[in-house]
């Protein structure tokens, strides 16, 4: 798909009775799958969510293709739908909503195709060399999404997005490090081997659950750059308005807040996955509300 900065939809939005249901689809997906943070928080704007939740949606499903079916032609055929819905034909609930949300903000396609190479090389997963080369992963699996939601809002401008993808690299940086565990049984480690080297962790190492002085000095350099990440990411509350600065602030502050559990239980990932409690979730709503950064 060619994207282009306006998005010209070829057929008239569907009606409002298949919109509500397109949008009641997603909203019931969002709200079945745990995250580490409300998906649409109670903190953004009630005319907004609908469209985070068609946006949620369309990752979820492709998420599931990647790691529950690790089926690339499921991906490609759900970049068919999502072509069909550029042209003006949705089919899929999801992409009904989609559609719909892509023709009132004006949402280019490139941030949704972004996502699906991702998830297809999640499916043939081989790791990473560098740092950059993570980095060059989560340009397209973590920051569209970021980009997305700043669509809905009306900002296009690279700043914003720069600093977006920031927050949106830190975070999925913070769930890697506090899902090493989850991500070993599915066979995926997320550490650049070049670090792993530089700290002499070995994969058997990690795999054996092996809680030494060598991982510690790893995780501590992980954790000390996806912090760096975060709090460069949140000058973005200042370039936008208060709709969206609280979530950006929960959004950040919950990406700290993971790397203060690690930190709390002595990095120690394997006997159990540190995770933010229902009192961690009211700190950073309460922060937030009064437009400060949980630190």
């Amino acid at each position: 798909m060619s994207g282009a900065a306006v998005v010209e939809m070829t057929a008239a939005p569907a009606d409002t009775r298949q919109l509500d249901a397109a949008y009641a689809w997603c909203r019931k997906l969002a709200r079945s799958h745990y995250e580490n943070f409300t998906i649409a928080s109670c903190l953004m704007p009630r005319g907004i969510r609908r469209h985070v939740h068609a946006i949620y949606a369309y990752a979820r499903i492709a998420d599931d293709f990647a790691d529950e079916q690790r089926s690339i032609a499921r991906l490609d055929q759900w970049q068919h739908e999502l072509e069909l819905a550029y042209s003006g034909a949705p089919r899929h609930p999801v992409m009904v909503a989609v559609a719909d949300t892509a023709r009132r903000y004006q949402i280019p396609p490139e941030p949704f195709v972004d996502l699906l190479k991702a998830f297809r090389s999640d499916v043939n997963f081989q790791g990473f060399e560098t740092a950059a080369d993570l980095l060059s992963y989560a340009r397209y699996s973590a920051n569209p999404v970021g980009r997305l939601v700043l669509y809905l809002f009306g900002f296009r401008d690279p700043e914003r997005q720069r600093l977006s993808d920031l927050i949106c690299t830190g975070l999925q940086f913070a769930n890697f490090w506090q899902d090493v565990a989850i991500d070993l049984a599915k066979g995926r480690i997320y550490f650049p081997r070049r670090d792993m080297d530089q700290y002499q962790v070995t994969a058997d190492d990690l795999r054996d659950g092996k809680l030494t002085a060598s991982f510690i000095g790893l995780m501590r350099h992980e954790i000390l750059r996806t912090r760096e990440m975060l709090l460069a990411g949140t000058a973005l509350t200042t370039l936008v308005g208060r709709g969206l600065r609280r979530d950006v602030l929960m959004f950040a502050g919950g990406g700290l807040a993971i790397l203060r559990a690690i930190e709390h239980v002595g990095y120690d990932v394997f006997s159990a996955r540190p995770k933010l409690t229902r009192l961690d979730y009211v700190k950073l709503g309460w922060h937030a509300l009064g437009g400060r950064l949980q630190l």
